[in-house]
């Protein structure tokens, strides 16, 4: 029997030392991996290694924190999956793509990636094959190295299983960690507060360089929901209908006669053009072009109402700025890098388009692409717009570079005005000059810049200019049909955004138009320089001129409605007081009375743009106090009956047009 024990023993002894070192490589496992994803993802979003280091080396409890976060994620999906090796990879996959798109997006458009960008697949895929380069090529191969690095561990290390109910105890106490992180509950607000994290929501960028992109990412989750404001309540809103009420008062009567006059009494047609990333690159100081390139816009300085509207945006989001400027809210009051048409408008919410259309306008809104995109299909049915014209609906359309062209929609706005007897407004969104400018699309570029640019930044500038050269021309093509018509006609003409003149705003550093690639580092008057968008007006009947210097695109519509002696609905009234305090209104920049800039709201503001938070968030999220003291029918006023009906849209069709096509791709060079 004593021979019969001794392999047992020997047995037993390698089977225990077998376990401890499967133990051992599972701890090892957990923990290194979490620390390595750190750093690498820190690296490739960065994009610059002894700046991922001196953050880790200044930054220790914040990058712990990144750690934890990443291990609970780790934790989670070994949880589901059982294996070390394949939750492993899976878990380096998501965090791979979380920090490539993160840094493409910053390169972009300066803006870090957000909880609520998962929501925009359709969108991020359908520009994705426009925006690749060496860069994120690098990028993606690197991430994919890892991985079959970490799935090849499934043959090193050693098989480990750990009971079912362990496993199910691990995956509840890593969601709920993660959970808890994301809305901050109050222990870990204290964890939070006993690292020193500082978050930084009204400047997100900065918010992912100081706390890492796990923990800021992380942290954003919360702001997916937008908070009630303090001093919301419905004696607030009282108050704000009195303040409104008074300023009406003061007004009526020199409404009611400036617009006797005006247009001789008609009701003119009012079209805005939203021109796809349309700037002046004749601003750029140090550069010089062969010829002028904006002859409308520069003709149109001199003469009309003009000046600059301080955008939200820089180099997308597009959809942002149609929102400010139509329901004259505001993205200040809003999560930085938040989308309202794909988070928050799922009813109808009081715009330009309802207003009018209580006038006995049609509202119309025309965009050369496709309707899906941004949920515009929805949205603007939600905004109170009778018909909305995508590129499905354009005939046999004219397309220049990647897209149908300014020149066919300015036809598009010309037919529809003429062949309709009602006056009109129409919203209308180009894409024509949409990025990336690196590739010659439009052949033989007519403008030559001359200046101390790289090869590439002024192939991509010359690019860029054939392009707002074109939009110019659409201008003057509408200026030119109008000119002579019977019907009273009103134009507004604008950019979204500036446009991204190559990655780390090459063009604009290169130019001296900035004094640095890195935004955080930027002035106020950078700040400014780097969202300021021309705007023209033209009227084909008399109208004083005016400058504008400043104004955001919360308050154009605003202004616009003064300019035409309309009396204001209750959220615009409330623009128009604040814009003469405060006409530049961002998250990160004021513009005063006297154009004197600040980082956050002069004091004697404060009273008045807290109304207006107030009356935001009523309409678009409380209990519409608002409508109980103003404006009733306006503030509550639902959806058009027979929406997009002239173009034989069925209610099942708008909502199988609104999901959008799996396979649409944008226009193809010609």
């Amino acid at each position: 029997m004593h021979l019969n024990l001794k392999p047992r023993k020997r047995l037993s002894s390698n089977k225990s030392s077998s376990r401890l070192g499967a133990s051992i490589s599972l701890i090892l496992f957990m923990i290194g991996l979490p620390i390595l994803s750190v750093v690498g993802m820190e690296f490739l979003e960065r994009g610059n290694l002894p700046e991922t280091m001196e953050w880790i080396t200044g930054n220790q409890s914040l990058f712990m924190l990144n750690v934890g976060l990443t291990f609970c994620l780790l934790a989670f999906i070994y949880a589901l999956v059982g294996s070390l090796a394949i939750s492993g990879s899976i878990t380096t996959l998501l965090l791979g793509l979380m920090a490539i798109i993160s840094y493409m997006k910053v390169k972009m458009i300066g803006e870090p990636f957000f909880p609520w960008d998962i929501l925009l697949n359709k969108e991020s895929m359908n520009i994705a094959s426009l925006v690749t380069g060496k860069a994120a090529l690098i990028r993606i191969c690197a991430v994919a190295a890892a991985i079959l690095i970490v799935l090849a561990l499934r043959w090193v290390i050693p098989r480990v299983t750990i009971p079912v109910i362990a496993r199910i105890g691990l995956g509840l106490f890593s969601l709920y960690a993660l959970y808890a992180f994301g809305i901050k509950t109050p222990l870990a607000g204290k964890v939070l507060d006993h690292a020193g994290v500082n978050e930084i929501v009204w400047d997100q960028q900065q918010n992912y360089a100081n706390n890492g992109l796990t923990l800021a990412f992380t942290l954003n989750v919360k702001n997916s929901i937008v908070q009630k404001p303090d001093t919301y309540s419905e004696q607030a809103l009282a108050a704000a209908a009195a303040t409104i009420q008074e300023a009406a008062v003061q007004k009526d009567a020199g409404v009611r006669k400036a617009k006797a006059t005006l247009a001789e009494g008609k009701q003119p047609n009012v079209i805005f053009v939203m021109s796809e990333a349309f700037w002046d690159p004749t601003l750029l100081g140090n550069v010089t072009f062969s010829e002028d390139p904006l002859p409308t816009i520069h003709g149109l300085q001199q003469e009309s109402s003009s000046g600059y509207l301080l955008s939200p945006q820089y180099g997308g989001g597009t959809s942002n700025v149609e929102f400010e400027v139509l329901t004259g809210n505001s993205m200040s009051f809003l999560p930085g890098g938040s989308i309202p048409y794909q988070q928050y408008i799922s009813k109808p919410i009081p715009s330009l388009a309802s207003y009018f259309a209580d006038k006995g306008y049609k509202s119309m809104g025309i965009h050369s692409y496709e309707g899906w995109f941004w949920d515009r299909n929805n949205v603007y049915k939600q905004l109170g717009f009778e018909t909305f014209k995508s590129s499905e609906h354009f005939d046999n359309p004219e397309t220049k570079g990647y897209f149908i062209s300014d020149a066919e929609v300015a036809r598009n706005v010309m037919s529809e005005v003429d062949k309709t007897d009602n006056p009109m407004f129409i919203y209308t969104v180009t894409m024509q000059n949409h990025g990336p400018y690196d590739d010659p699309r439009y052949g033989e570029n007519q403008f030559k810049a001359t200046g101390n640019l790289s090869a590439q930044a002024k192939s991509i500038l010359e690019t860029y200019t054939q392009g707002a050269h074109d939009a110019d021309q659409s201008l003057q093509m509408m200026i030119d049909h109008f000119k002579d018509s019977d019907e009273p006609t009103m134009i507004v003409f604008y950019g979204d955004h500036l446009p991204m003149l190559g990655m780390d705003y090459q063009v604009y550093k290169e130019a001296g138009f900035i004094s640095t690639s890195d935004a955080n580092k930027w002035s106020l008057e950078e700040i400014k320089k780097m969202h300021s968008i021309p705007l023209v007006t033209w009227s084909n009947f008399d109208m004083p001129k005016q400058d504008i210097p400043v104004l955001s695109d919360s308050f154009l519509g605003a202004h616009v409605l003064d300019m035409l002696h309309m009396e204001k609905p209750a959220n615009f009234a409330l623009n128009a007081e604040l814009a003469q305090q405060v006409p530049g209104l961002l998250s990160n920049l004021i513009v005063d009375q006297d154009g004197l800039l600040h980082a956050t709201a002069p004091e004697s503001a404060a009273p008045l743009i807290a109304d207006y938070r107030n009356v935001q968030y009523d309409l678009m999220f409380g209990k519409q106090y608002l409508a109980t003291y103003l404006d009733h029918d306006y503030l509550t006023k639902g959806t058009q009956t027979g929406y997009n009906a002239e173009f034989g849209v069925t209610a099942d069709a708008a909502q199988s047009e609104a999901q959008g096509s799996q396979d649409a791709k944008p226009a193809k060079p010609q």
